[in-house]
This record gives structure tokens, sequence and C-alpha cells, in this order.
């Protein structure tokens, strides 16, 4: 693989704050999990999910193996500074420059966050249950400012006009907060349509977090680059990892076959 195979966030993140997301290009699995699957739990050949691994910690010069977590549509945050997540996990955050936040995704928003001093990263694996739940707020409470000191990315998810979820998801949002009726269209029959990016816009700006980026892609409409369960069922995932980096940053390389 190589750069061109990496989404890299436009937001003005902190010099040394570095973060990426994958595409399902440039791997070594076959079909239904071609090319760069990265989730092990999908039912890859483990030997192709591990080349795979392999060649993103290489072209993103990554000097630690990102922490996979064990995702649940929960609102547990791991602390990475404590070492690997060794429990089910939906977020992640760290101060440290060894340690790297991973989410794996194939239409569920990833969020990633930092703070504008650079000092700590985080990330949260956000399905409609977890936001639902409050795993962007949780991830918020980690940080150790006030909102409006953080900003957020979000990144590739499925969208709007292809999320179609029935009333009880609708229901669960607009008890938590009637303004979420704006993200949600009347779809066909009892169905709605659901803007999961203005969902997540709203709760981090009601967590006081209002520089909000990203938001541009949908996993469902690109087969292309995209990995996206409702669309295809058994699929491989992406990764949207965010880490610290002290080193001079260096522009990410080409990892080859082996």
């Amino acid at each position: 693989m190589n750069g061109e195979n990496l989404i890299v966030p436009d937001w003005p993140a902190p010099r040394g704050v570095r973060a990426a997301v994958t595409t399902r290009m440039g791997g070594v699995s076959a079909r239904p999990f071609d090319s760069l699957n990265l989730g092990a739990h999908v039912g890859d050949d483990a030997t192709h999910v591990e080349e795979n691994r392999r060649r993103v910690a290489r072209a993103l010069n990554l000097a630690v193996e990102p922490a996979w977590l064990t995702q649940v549509h929960g609102t547990v945050v791991a602390n990475l500074d404590d070492g690997p997540a060794d429990m089910p996990a939906d977020a992640a955050f760290s101060t440290r420059a060894d340690r790297v936040c991973a989410l794996l995704t194939a239409d569920c928003l990833p969020v990633l966050i930092c703070d504008r001093s650079g000092a700590r990263v985080g990330a949260a694996h956000a399905g409609w249950r977890g936001l639902a739940a409050g795993v962007v707020e949780a991830l918020v409470g980690n940080f150790a400012c006030a909102g409006d000191a953080l900003m957020a990315w979000l990144g590739p998810a499925i969208g709007p006009t292809a999320f179609e979820v029935g009333p009880e998801v609708r229901d669960c949002f607009l008890a938590h907060d009637p303004a979420a009726g704006s993200a949600f269209t009347r779809g066909a029959s009892e169905r709605w349509h659901a803007d999961i990016y203005r969902l997540a816009r709203q709760r981090l700006g009601a967590a006081g977090v209002r520089a909000v980026y990203g938001g541009e892609h949908c996993t469902h409409a690109d087969p292309a680059r995209f990995f996206s369960y409702r669309r295809d069922g058994r699929c491989g995932r992406m990764a949207t990892l965010i880490w610290r980096d002290a080193r001079p940053q260096a522009p990410a390389r080409g990892a080859g076959a082996a």
C-alpha cells in the first residue's frame, strides 16, 4: 500500500498529533475482504490480517503497534497510558507518544479528538448505539479541559441517504435531546433516514466541542474505497488511527509486498 490508499484528516491539529484512515485498498485479503481488511474478527485469514496491519504500520511510520480494541457498541473508554486495553471498549485516549489509538469500522462513525495543546488524543467508535448511549461524551470527559479547548474530526461513515433506521432509533435520540429530530428524515413506510454526522455534531456541541471537522465521506456510496456492512454484509474493516508523535514527521511511504 502507499499514501494514496490513506485518508489524512484535514483539520488544524497541533504539531505532533497525527491521524489517518485506511481505505479498503492496498492489502492482501481475498474477497469479500479485499483487500486491506484490518479486522481480525470478521472471518478473514489471520495471516492476511497480520500482513495488512504490518503494511499500515509501515506506511504510517508507526513506532508501536496500534491498540486494537474489542469493540462492543458501548461507552467504555480505555486509558492507554496504563497499557494496552484488556477489556471491551469503544473509545480510547492517551497522553503518551508510544501509544496509538485505533478503531475498526465499516459504516459506524469514527470520531477523533485532541486538545489544542496536542497533549492528549483520543478516538471513539460511534455507531448509533454507542452514540446514543454517550460514547462521545464519555471520551470528552477524559480530557482534562473544557470542550472549547478540544477539536474533533469525523471519519468515513454511512451517509444519511443510505442509513435507514427504525422509529425506535429516532425515539432513542429524541428522548435525550428533542433537537436530534433535525437529523432524521422520513423514509419508506415507518422507517427513517438518520444523519449520523449531524447527530455526532450535536452531541459534541452539547459537550462544548464546537470545532468539528470532517464528515464528508459515505462508506455505503463508495464501494471502490470503503467497506460497508450495510451494503455488503460480510466484509472487511477500515482503521481510523490517532497518535502523538514526538519524532520529526516523515511522509507516509509504500509498504511493498513483504
